[in-house]
């Protein structure tokens, strides 16, 4: 049967992986999450049990009509079910007849007579279902037939979204029940049958709930929905009689997600997954032609699996082709592996190059962060610490700077797929580049003059500090950006921290407060962990000169800091302090007074030339 993105021909290439990466060798449960016609599946049931799974039923059906083969015998019917529908001549006027053919809906499916015997055939094979004659083992092979045997006279080029408007000489031939191709028989059984578990869900809604050891995905990847190029083969698997819209004659899908047919959705769903699944290990086929970029689904897998386990085998493909197809073009399938880490071993990054962020150092950090119910981020900055802590009830984010507070509950509020296509669509119509100094000026002097009371202002502004000298937040005294334009700019590496940044903050309790860390004083009690990551008074970050818009930092008030943690300490509460305490023969004498006078542990680790330094109350 013709499906588009069926991996029959790249099954050598995927045996070859798991042969490579040891994973034939202990078995388990191979998830197949879009098994399509189920090629995957049917070659390597041997090997796994198997769990089979995608959003059309029509597609789990055939796919698990291919596994079931060898396990029909027909016992119970007591005959061969091909033989006997091939010999009777019997046709039916049913649902098919009345709406997929030209006499009585004038649509061009199928002949008259292929569209009275596929009626027939979907009736018989239910009555023998209904009477316990059949297995659903047999029932779903014998669906699966019919869906081969429907394919050999549908008048389509290929998928079933449209008819053609002249009859193809294939579709004009009597149909027969045949089999699906490279299916086993019952002679071929050799040992014991492995399990097989069907599902039919939209991967992102049950990826949590699927045990496996292994998960294959081979999403759709391109804008052509496979609900609708599918929809007479899923109502002739569903048998529903549903109502039909259009010329085409469509079903509606109110339940199925062709969110991996959208760009940027797909983006933001391949996170979800590779995050949620709870298989060790991932294999993942797409084209080079798909709506994702190898890159990105490079920075997605390095995230969640270990990134020296994370491969990707470049195999030349022949793809399908109509006649809108650029032949020329060279096509590549893309075979990526991955062994999935444990989820306390991700971490997160903030997509804002915020100055003094603590990105390099979360693994030096997040151990220490328990032992309260609520977590606050006095001066949570690009918030790379926060968004890494786990086990508390609630998160408060406060910082002075009102611009990347701002953004950061864009990250957490809005649609992620939508900021993507904004962030893309608007640097499409700057024509914003890396270095382009007067399309970058263009942007920054409109997010000035029009948007900073825009309700998308802090979109624009996104945007800008993404093109602007290293990514920097800085303002004028009248908080007008005054950032050059710099070296960076959008990329998938930016986009791949943006979709698994706003997932993640998305999914957690966190409270935004702008302004002096003391204004939320009332919402820290004994219970809370108070993360304090003030800037660092000896050394020279930009941050310090009170020049970018903002109030500096200078003696005065690192000694407030400090007294104010004092008084935090008398009311139970836990504080960890980054800082440093010696830089270039500078020392930091206030914080180190403060530590000798109190009971705390200081742990420090190199980064940079220098001695970073983590100090914990006990």
């Amino acid at each position: 049967m013709r499906y588009i993105g069926c991996k029959a021909s790249l099954t050598g290439h995927i045996q070859k992986l798991f042969e490579d990466k040891g994973l034939l060798a202990n078995g388990g449960t191979l998830f197949d999450a879009f098994c399509g016609t189920g090629s995957i599946a049917h070659h390597f049931k041997n090997s796994f049990n198997i769990i089979l799974n995608d959003n059309l039923h029509c597609a789990t059906t055939f796919a698990s009509g291919r596994v079931y083969a060898s396990r029909c015998t027909f016992k119970k019917l007591g005959f061969d079910p091909f033989d006997y529908l091939n010999n009777t001549e019997q046709h039916i006027i049913g649902f098919f007849s009345k709406n997929y053919a030209p006499a009585l809906s004038g649509r061009m499916y199928f002949t008259d007579e292929n569209a009275g015997r596929i009626d027939y055939f979907r009736l018989q094979i239910q009555k023998w279902y209904d009477a316990s004659l059949i297995s659903q083992e047999e029932y779903n092979y014998l669906l699966s037939a019919l869906m081969e045997s429907v394919s050999h006279v549908a008048n389509v080029a290929g998928v079933y979204g449209a008819y053609l408007k002249k009859w193809d000489p294939r579709a004009v031939k009597p149909i027969k029940f045949i089999a699906p191709a490279d299916t086993d028989t019952a002679e071929d059984i050799t040992g014991p049958q492995n399990n097989v578990e069907i599902i039919n869900g939209n991967i992102e809604d049950i990826i949590e709930d699927v045990q496996c050891d292994i998960i294959y995905l081979d999403p759709p990847y391109t804008k052509n929905s496979y609900s609708v190029q599918y929809h007479i083969l899923e109502t002739l698997i569903l048998n529903d009689n549903p109502q039909l819209r259009g010329i085409t004659g469509a079903r509606h899908y109110d339940n199925v997600s062709n969110d991996w047919s959208k760009p940027n959705k797909a983006a933001v769903l391949l996170d979800r997954v590779l995050a949620k699944t709870r298989a060790s290990h991932i294999v993942f086929s797409y084209s080079s032609d798909g709506l994702m970029s190898k890159d990105y689904i490079l920075y997605a897998m390095k995230r969640y699996c270990y990134e020296n386990s994370v491969t990707c085998n470049e195999i030349t493909y022949k793809r399908y082709n109509n006649f809108k197809t650029d032949t020329k073009k060279n096509h590549k399938e893309y075979l990526f592996y991955g062994q999935k880490k444990p989820i306390n071993q991700v971490a997160y990054y903030c997509p804002l190059n915020y100055m003094g962020g603590k990105s390099p150092l979360i693994d030096f950090i997040k151990p220490q962060l328990h032992g309260r119910a609520k977590f606050v981020d006095l001066m949570g900055g690009g918030f790379n610490v926060g968004i890494n802590t786990a086990g508390f009830d609630q998160i408060v984010y406060n910082d002075i700077n009102f611009a990347v507070a701002g953004i950061l509950q864009i990250f957490k509020n809005e649609d992620t797929a939508s900021l993507l296509t904004f962030i893309e669509k608007t640097i499409q119509k700057y024509g914003l580049t890396k270095c382009g100094k007067d399309a970058y000026n263009k942007l920054r002097d409109d997010y000035n003059k029009k948007y900073r009371n825009h309700k998308k202002a802090y979109w624009y502004l996104y945007v800008v500090i993404l093109y602007g000298f290293q990514q920097q937040l800085r303002f004028n005294s009248a908080h007008e950006f005054n950032n050059p334009v710099g070296e960076s700019g959008y990329s998938d590496s930016i986009k791949e921290k943006i979709v698994s940044f706003c997932r993640r903050i998305k999914e957690m309790n966190v409270t935004f407060h702008i302004g002096d860390y003391q204004e939320n004083d009332n919402l820290i009690d004994a219970n809370t962990l108070v993360y304090a990551d003030p800037p660092y008074l000896i050394t020279l970050g930009s941050y310090n000169d009170g020049k970018r818009g903002f109030k500096g930092w200078n003696i005065s008030e690192e000694q407030r800091l400090l007294s104010y943690l004092d008084i935090l300490l008398n009311r139970g509460c836990k504080v960890v302090i980054s800082n440093l305490l010696e830089y270039k023969g500078l020392r930091n004498t206030f914080l180190q007074e403060w530590v000798d006078n109190h009971n705390v542990e200081v742990l420090h680790t190199r980064f940079r030339g220098r001695n970073e330094t983590l100090i914990i109350s006990q």
